[in-house]
């Protein structure tokens, strides 16, 4: 069997075949922040053969700490279209599928959940992550999820559980609450952690204060005139050490679990 060189050393570890499974595989990550975006970059760079990256946003200056697609030349960038250029940059031969729209119950039916092997939540809001575990569960697809990973700081302290059995994660407990009121009785892996830093309020964030620091364009208009961002929303304190952390965590559960069955 010839074996891609850029995944030559990952042959060495898993064998051929576990390869061959990689690059028939197909993944959709739902959010692209700083634990959906390393997510999706560590598996193309583990020989997945196609991938579905879903983002409404555009890049921001203070994503630039934490989110791989985020550089000061792609500030007002749509996330997707830059992380697909990013993706195809390191495996030409993968499918990228780009999906610049929030995940809801309405935009559910865009996505082809017969073909999907695997689904990554990602997802900041909770109805929309509530949404997408529903979803997903009910289409058979193998489901991962991070929970809340801002204001933590050791990404030792990350850790894999099933959703009921997640321990001291504010996000994972508001999961479970809505789980509970959907009469959801499934069962998903999660990757969580109980570390919960102070605020350190005397920062002024830029997203979240009257003028942001960079500019954006309209969602809805991809060739839209920049405009000013002045949208004011809560704002949480994240490192890409735990971020990232999580996203590789993501990813390595589908590398493990096709390589079990390989």
């Amino acid at each position: 069997m010839s074996i891609n060189p850029r995944f030559q050393r990952l042959a060495l570890l898993t064998g051929a075949e576990t390869l061959d499974a990689l690059e028939k595989t197909h993944v959709t990550v739902f959010g692209l922040g700083g634990v959906g975006s390393w997510c999706a970059e560590a598996l193309v760079r583990s020989g997945i053969g196609q991938i579905g990256i879903v983002d409404s946003d555009t890049v921001c200056v203070t994503n630039i700490n934490r989110q791989v697609e985020a550089t000061s030349r792609t500030v007002g960038r749509f996330k997707v279209e830059v992380l697909k250029e990013r993706l195809l940059e390191i495996n030409p031969q993968c499918t990228v599928q780009t999906f610049g729209m929030v995940f809801s119950k309405e935009t559910a039916e865009k996505f082809d959940w017969e073909s999907m092997d695997y689904c990554i939540d990602a997802i900041d809001s909770l109805t929309c992550k509530l949404d997408l575990i529903e979803k997903a569960y009910a289409a058979g697809t193998v489901l991962y999820s991070s929970m809340g990973m801002a204001q933590k700081l050791d990404p030792a302290r990350l850790k894999t559980a099933d959703i009921w059995k997640t321990q001291g994660c504010p996000l994972a407990r508001l999961v479970r609450q809505g789980l509970r009121k959907r009469h959801f009785q499934g069962r998903f892996t999660t990757v969580y952690s109980a570390e919960r830093l102070p605020l350190h309020g005397e920062i002024a964030s830029a997203c979240g204060s009257t003028r942001c620091l960079c500019a954006v364009r309209n969602r809805d208009e991809p060739g839209a005139p920049v405009e000013w961002c002045s949208s004011r929303k809560v704002i949480n304190g994240s490192a890409v050490t735990v971020t990232a952390a999580a996203g590789m965590i993501l990813a390595g559960l589908v590398l493990q679990d096709i390589y079990s069955h390989g």
